[in-house]
């Protein structure tokens, strides 16, 4: 692949994100939100409003640190009134006070390659997927990028034939020459179907597991 200029992927946020998102209101007790954390056996829970708006996004870390802190700040003493007070502070803990806001989100049409960089840049682990007017529609985890890739060549390529090429186009698929390696889809076809061949690469661009595609034409 060290000689193929990449494009971009083309599967978007909503194709591989989880739309079942846990979810955890401002005024959430710390001791729901641990709870609610080691239920449903996820790292972080975004925090929404009333309308369902991300306001931010508390993790298990998040929660340890706020704790550990007495939640005003200090480190905890061992002993003594102030010590008391801290316990007293961290047992009225609520998201709004443990979440990272505002939270690092994306769009449903973002590409998953857009999502996998803003991951990386930003060293988070999830995204909360929102919509224009920053409403929750879902999240998509470093799980769900990696999805994208674990396609087989195979499948992707027999997908290619069966569901693009056949059903799509009717064409005959013996007409071109498919071949699929690492998620990088070739597309040969005759000169005289360029076009119908740049069309079809155009969906097949939207395939899940599809990396990159190259189109060329051979003559007859």
């Amino acid at each position: 692949m060290s000689n193929i200029v990449e494009e971009a992927i083309a599967s978007q946020v909503k194709d591989v994100m989880t739309s079942k998102v846990s979810t955890v209101r401002p005024d959430t007790p710390y001791k729901a939100v641990a709870a609610q954390l080691q239920r449903d056996r996820v790292g972080a829970l975004p925090v929404v409003s009333e309308r369902g708006c991300v306001v931010g996004i508390v993790s298990a870390a998040d929660l340890l640190a706020k704790v550990a802190l007495g939640g005003d700040g200090s480190p905890p003493t061992r002993f003594g009134r102030r010590h008391h007070r801290e316990l007293e502070q961290s047992r009225g803990l609520i998201a709004a006070d443990l979440m990272t806001s505002p939270a690092v989100t994306t769009g449903p049409r973002t590409t998953v390659r857009h999502a996998a960089r803003r991951m990386a840049e930003r060293h988070v682990k999830r995204l909360p997927v929102v919509d224009a007017d920053g409403c929750l529609l879902g999240i998509i985890s470093r799980s769900d990028v990696l999805a994208a890739f674990r396609c087989a060549d195979e499948t992707i390529r027999q997908t290619i034939v069966r569901d693009v090429i056949a059903d799509a186009f009717f064409i005959d698929p013996a007409t071109f020459t498919v071949t699929v390696q690492d998620g990088v889809v070739t597309l040969v076809a005759p000169a005289d179907l360029s076009l119908i061949c740049h069309a079809i690469a155009q969906q097949v661009r939207h395939l899940e597991g599809v990396v990159a595609v190259r189109e060329r034409t051979e003559s007859s």
